[in-house]
């Protein structure tokens, strides 16, 4: 074999080296284009959320959805003693209890501090319980150790259902949010956690003793007169216990009451008239107004006098409350009242001074009253007093005729006493007075309606004058709104110092009453829908 010179071996070699080295490159050309092709499809990973945001995040949903659980399923219906209540879990910053007794108002107890609130609603009266506490009073001496077993029945079941509620509502809400059932889960365990934490807070800080320190609001502010104070509650526990019975007594048959009431309905068009009188300088007085007010949407007050007990200008700042009632005030002048405290009345926002006769139109009606001739504040019965009241009273209606004369005839007339009210008979539907600190109704000989008004101050400094203290008394007027006519009334009576009553009875004309006849004004009072309870005479000279 011919020997290859060297020269031309290695031209060959520069030949043929990339041809065999071709397939190899493209091997790794290939190689090296998928690798970055797969490097480039690849997803960023995303940068992690801060531990504390993840933490936070999930204390929000667990929350919301405790939240919303309790909502949905967190409370529970309990008989307690004759009343159904209403037992529910609420999220609260303080704690505490509190307890709704419509329609007197609310108390609160600072039981526990804890982030969840006990909220008791008294629903309705149980008849059957109720007929059975009546009928046997025996039972009143264990109605306190029945009370307790039936709280903590109730407590028992509330926080049962209340783990479920919270629990159930966090996972539910963690599964939505979350989407994955390992975070959901930890959505449910945390709310658990929290609230046995909560539990054991309330359970560490539960204060038995904030009973005898409650914080009442609405017709209940008064409560703290009925039971005394803590010391007196510790020492003479026998007498609270009875002091106890009779205010469950009394709520049953407030209750009882209010459940066979007769059949009228206000509807949302009725004008309710609030009408109160001698109120003598209690400065309660105006609680209980202003609580009325809201509770049965008054949209008018009037006051038939004696306001003040000497009319002094002292005395003026007592008035500044009116203007925060919430309704406007129409008010004549009574006895008690000098013209120094009608002046001052006429200068305060939202009150319609009445007198001499003159006309206003308030919230739908058309009023008119005469201011009461007499200012006695010594209580004196000066001569000629009846007949001073019988000329103010022809005045009055002298002035109803020269309204309807003119084709603005008035609603309702005011007077402070009864004496002058009834010279207006014939010239308008209803008139309204006071004075003699006693509730009455009656229909006068030519149809007028006269509507005396007992003392919403209970008589002010004379509730201790006689052997029983006077109760505070108001009344509830209803108004159709295109006749401007009575439809019903309802008496409110509150007991007086010391006592422990509170009763409402709703009253119907007789020919608003299932069956009648309608008559333009009516012919008298109808029965009353509760049997009152017995008032203290009124003194001699009011």
């Amino acid at each position: 074999m011919a020997r290859v010179p060297a020269a031309v071996q290695h031209v060959l070699a520069e030949v043929m080296n990339p041809i065999r080295n071709a397939p190899r490159a493209l091997i790794h050309r290939h190689r090296t284009s998928r690798t970055s092709t797969a490097v480039e499809l690849a997803p960023r990973p995303r940068p992690r959320s801060s531990p504390w945001t993840r933490a936070a995040g999930l204390v929000s949903v667990v929350l919301l959805g405790a939240w919303l659980g309790l909502l949905v399923v967190g409370d529970v219906r309990v008989p307690v003693g004759p009343m159904d209540t209403t037992m529910t879990l609420r999220p609260s910053v303080s704690g505490g209890t509190k307890i709704n007794v419509s329609p007197l108002g609310a108390l609160r107890l600072d039981s526990h501090v804890a982030p969840v609130r006990l909220d008791v609603n008294v629903d309705q009266l149980d008849p059957e319980r109720a007929t059975a506490l009546v009928d046997h009073p025996e039972r009143l001496s264990g109605l306190q150790d029945e009370v307790a077993r039936d709280v903590e029945r109730g407590t028992l079941d509330l926080a049962v259902r209340s783990c479920v509620a919270v629990v159930t509502g966090a996972t539910a809400l963690g599964l939505a949010v979350y989407r994955r059932p390992r975070r959901a889960l930890a959505a449910g365990g945390l709310a658990l956690t929290l609230l046995v934490a909560s539990g054991g807070t309330a359970y560490a800080t539960w204060n038995p003793d904030s009973v005898l320190e409650p914080k009442f609001s609405g017709l209940l502010s008064s409560a703290p007169s009925l039971v005394g104070d803590a010391r007196s509650i510790v020492t003479e526990f026998d007498v609270y216990q009875k002091e106890l019975a009779r205010l469950v007594t009394n709520v049953t048959k407030l209750y009882d009451a209010t459940s066979t009431l007769p059949a009228y309905q206000p509807d949302p068009t009725t004008i309710r008239v609030l009408h109160v009188s001698d109120i003598h300088l209690n400065p309660a007085s105006w609680k209980i107004i202003a609580s009325l007010v809201e509770q049965y949407q008054v949209n008018v007050i009037v006051d038939s006098g004696d306001t003040m007990d000497h009319g002094t200008a002292a005395e003026n700042g007592f008035l500044d409350p009116i203007e925060d009632l919430g309704a406007p005030y129409v008010w004549v002048r009574g006895n008690h009242d000098s013209r120094v405290t009608q002046k001052y009345l006429q200068g305060l926002e939202n009150v319609h001074v009445l007198d001499d006769g003159r006309a206003r139109t308030v919230a739908g009606l058309r009023f008119a009253g005469i201011g009461d001739p007499q200012y006695t504040p010594d209580r004196s019965k000066p001569d000629g007093a009846e007949a001073s009241q019988e000329l103010a009273g022809a005045r009055l209606a002298s002035a109803l005729r020269d309204q309807r004369a003119a084709g603005t005839p008035v609603d309702i007339a005011v007077a402070h006493e009864p004496s002058a009210a009834r010279e207006v008979d014939g010239e308008v539907p209803l008139v309204l007075a006071g004075h003699l600190h006693r509730e009455d109704m009656e229909v006068m000989e030519y149809g007028t309606r006269l509507r005396i008004e007992g003392s919403t101050g209970g008589s002010g400094l004379r509730a201790v004058e006689g052997e029983y203290p006077d109760p505070i008394q108001a009344s509830i007027l209803y108004f159709d709104r295109d006749s401007r006519r009575l439809q019903a009334w309802d008496e409110i009576e509150l007991g007086g110092l010391g006592l422990t009553t509170a009763e409402v009875s709703r009253h119907l004309p007789k020919e608003n009453q299932p069956g009648a006849t309608p008559s333009p004004t009516g012919s008298g009072p109808s029965s009353t829908a509760s049997t009152p309870t017995p008032t203290a005479p009124s003194p001699s000279s009011p």
